[in-house]
């Protein structure tokens, strides 16, 4: 009997790379389908009615009916089961007929010739949303960064999705993930960052050259997250801070250079014209009194001269 040591299970899951993570993700996506529970139970309907028909009409001609006779019928189903088929409203099916692409067909009702023809694939031309993701990519100044982003496509030409690729699903992914990689290689971390539509169009626009060519219409890329590492990111922050502390010191010496010339040419005013100082003088009183609730109490200058004539000599004495 062999054991299993928990350590070593551990140490094979934390093997598992985030190139393989990526890979498997591309390669086990599978659109979430609609039932198909009406289609199936119309194909069993089929080879019933088929079987009835081919039973009832081998009886007739035998007389009785015997292991001969139902295998008849049920070969008569199974014909009538593979000829009559139902493709839902967004399906379209390629049929192949000995091997080479015949037709496409769909939505409703078709037919195919038993043995000679079969349906190879059923293509869904819906939009597609599929999530990808790029860890530790590099920018054009070095800096490796996480991205998750989203994919919507549609199948245009099943005939072309059919024939010009094995997996269409896996390979819009994985080129999805080389585009996004080729993207964020070719700019820096800042761009990367602030102009995430400018990312999202170089993105689309790599991505439908190439599945183009496949039959797939690319309609959107949007990008759901960006994480930088910590210390990029604790970096970044103080950078941001430094520049608005500039921003605010220089708004603020500006402020007062603008009360500074506002004073100034004020001076000028008032040193032409002491009745408008005066005036000014007053109303400054005026809204200290109003401001604060308190009396002032105005000396006429008449008296107030007397004080300081009387002041003055005092002191030549």
């Amino acid at each position: 009997m062999t054991k299993r040591f928990p350590q070593a299970d551990f140490i094979g899951r934390r093997s598992i790379s985030s190139k393989d993570e990526e890979i498997l993700a591309a390669t086990t996506y599978v659109p979430r389908k609609s039932s198909r529970v009406g289609t199936l139970i119309f194909t069993v309907a089929v080879f019933c009615v088929a079987a009835l028909v081919g039973l009832l009409a081998a009886s007739v001609f035998s007389g009785r009916f015997g292991v001969v006779e139902v295998g008849l019928a049920a070969v008569l189903g199974l014909l009538g089961a593979s000829s009559c088929h139902i493709a839902l409203s967004w399906e379209r099916v390629v049929v192949l007929r000995f091997g080479k692409v015949n037709r496409v067909v769909g939505p409703g009702l078709y037919w195919t010739i038993p043995i000679v023809e079969f349906a190879t694939i059923r293509v869904d031309q819906r939009v597609v949303a599929t999530p990808f993701s790029a860890e530790k990519t590099l920018t054009a100044d070095l800096v490796p960064i996480n991205i998750d982003a989203v994919l919507y496509w549609l199948v245009r030409d099943p005939e072309e999705a059919c024939t010009e690729v094995e997996d269409y699903f896996a390979a819009v992914s994985f080129l999805a993930q080389t585009a996004m990689r080729e993207a964020v290689g070719r700019s820096t971390v800042a761009e990367v960052a602030l102009r995430r539509d400018q990312l999202d169009s170089e993105i689309e626009g790599d991505i439908s050259k190439e599945a183009s060519e496949w039959g797939i219409d690319i309609i959107a890329v949007k990008v759901r997250d960006i994480v930088l590492p910590d210390s990029l990111q604790e970096s970044m922050s103080l950078e941001a801070q430094a520049d608005r502390e500039k921003s605010a010191r220089v708004t603020v010496a500006s402020a007062e250079v603008d009360v500074a010339e506002m004073l100034a040419d004020a001076a000028r005013v008032y040193d032409g014209d002491p009745l408008a100082l005066n005036l000014r003088t007053m109303l400054m009183q005026y809204d200290t009194v109003k401001v604060s609730s308190s009396s002032v109490v105005t000396v006429p200058s008449a008296v107030s001269d007397g004080f300081v004539d009387k002041g003055s000599e005092a002191q030549t004495k």
